[in-house]
């Protein structure tokens, strides 16, 4: 099946947002965005199972507020880096 333009525009926003998350965590965490991401990444998968799936919700929010939110999401479901 074909993604329309429509499709494509909300993934790459969907991506744009998920590497804005990795960068404001690594900014925060004081750790690189690979570290991030591969902690993100693995076991539970925050980024496939909350990232994207809240993309609508998160990305009305301010970065301090997503933050609080990931480090939050992170420690409920056991991510550590």
């Amino acid at each position: 099946m074909t993604e329309t333009a429509e499709e494509k525009k909300n993934t790459i926003r969907e991506l744009e947002f998920t590497i804005f998350c990795i960068e404001s965590l690594a900014e925060a965490l004081h750790q690189d965005g690979a570290t991030v991401y591969q902690a993100l990444s693995r076991g539970k998968n925050l980024i496939q199972n909350y990232i994207i799936p809240e993309y609508e919700v998160l990305h009305t929010q301010g970065k301090d507020y997503i933050v609080e939110e990931l480090l939050r999401v992170m420690k409920d479901w056991g991510i550590s880096l």
